[in-house]
């Protein structure tokens, strides 16, 4: 027999080092883009099935394990796990919705605070390593979201959770690597959606309140101030919340920054080294240095793994120490330009379509269209 387990369950089974096998079945290009960490390539179609060389291979990765398959969307690992089974296989499970499932797991895992008033909740996606934020009041009961996925869902839950109503939902900026459902989550409870007021030199399509550099949202006690900060995008604020943390996005992550030519190109790449250049050296890093940094993403490699960090652990870092040892931060102006401008890395799947997305020139589509969009992991770091 053949179980069926969610992606969730996956999760756990990786996080608690479980025994077993993961077989990846998509073709070898696809697995080789990326994958889920631990996963061995089998590359199976239906309509030809294993071979005796396939079913050899399977069984020595197995090594007597029990095996669970995976693949794009569900519908190949099922039929794999069949046929394992008929040839004698006894421990075999399948994870229902593939790699599609698997791109929308996520962790919410409470940020510590000297301030008794104020509550966060930095919210993960795994795959993709996305990282938004539930930032509240416990006086007031009241929370504002960061940076929200199109998943809103699991930051209703994480707000709720907090014992929070959420009152407003901002977005650092336009991103170019998942679709933001910022406005989508403002909508649906009732409040305003805020962005950056440079946002309108992009031609964003969607009803926002402009938020000017300086400009404070007040949730309870607690507050929460932008900063303009171009460099990754023109339009990019950073959040500092009360005296103790700074919510980042794009600009400055745990391990780099962000790369600058997603929105400039490549011909202006330049432009943007330089602004982000400033904006690094000349608003962040004269914040106070105890600040604890929260970044919009942790790097995910092509397997499955968080570059800094684990799953269920706050991606975060004091800012004083970035300043310190981030090799990135070390260099003057014209090296740093120059290392944006020529050392870019590959850029995220279908950004174009994602950024037209999120200003609203195009319609999401399906929901089947948008997780294709957005397979893969991010890249938005330099």
């Amino acid at each position: 027999m053949v179980e069926s387990i969610t992606v969730e369950r996956l999760a756990d089974r990786i996080d608690a080092d479980e025994q077993f096998t993961l077989v990846d079945t998509r073709p070898t290009d696809s697995y080789d883009a990326w994958h889920v960490r631990g996963a061995e390539n089998v590359p199976y179609d239906p309509s030809e099935g294993l071979d005796q060389q396939q079913l050899d291979d399977v069984s020595k990765l197995a090594d007597g394990r029990s095996i669970v398959a995976i693949c794009g969307k569900g519908l190949t690992s099922t039929p794999f796990g069949l046929e394992l089974a008929e040839n004698g296989f006894e421990d075999v499970s399948v994870v229902s919705g593939g790699m599609e499932a698997w791109s929308k797991v996520y962790e919410v895992v409470p940020i510590p605070t000297d301030d008794e008033d104020l509550v966060v909740r930095q919210v993960q996606r795994r795959a993709k390593g996305c990282l938004g934020y539930v930032v509240g009041s416990r006086s007031s009961g009241t929370a504002v979201v960061v940076d929200a996925t199109r998943q809103t869902d699991q930051f209703k839950v994480a707000a709720q959770d907090a014992g929070l109503v959420i009152d407003g939902v901002l977005d650092t900026h336009v991103h170019a690597d998942h679709i933001s459902g910022g406005s989508k989550l403002a909508d649906a409870v009732g409040v305003e959606y805020y962005l950056g007021d440079h946002a309108e030199d992009r031609g964003v399509e969607y009803e926002f309140t402009p938020l000017s550099d300086g400009e404070v949202i007040e949730v309870g006690d607690v507050t929460v101030e932008a900063l303009h900060a171009p460099g990754h995008t023109s339009e990019m604020l950073n959040y500092r919340v009360g005296d103790e943390l700074l919510v980042t996005g794009d600009t400055l992550f745990v391990d780099s920054v962000g790369r600058t030519e997603l929105q400039f190109g490549e011909a202006d790449a330049a432009h943007g080294a330089e602004l982000l250049y400033e904006t690094l050296h000349e608003t962040i890093l004269e914040l106070p240095a105890d600040l604890t940094v929260l970044p919009g993403h942790v790097a995910v490699t092509s397997d499955g793994r968080y570059e800094n960090g684990s799953p269920g652990q706050s991606i975060s870092a004091r800012l004083g120490d970035l300043g310190e040892e981030l090799a990135l931060l070390q260099l003057d102006r014209e090296a740093f330009v120059d290392r944006l401008r020529d050392d870019a890395p590959e850029k995220p799947p279908n950004y174009e379509d994602v950024i037209a997305i999120n200003t609203g020139t195009e319609d999401v589509g399906t929901e089947q269209e948008a997780t294709e969009l957005e397979l893969g992991p991010n890249n938005c770091a330099a």
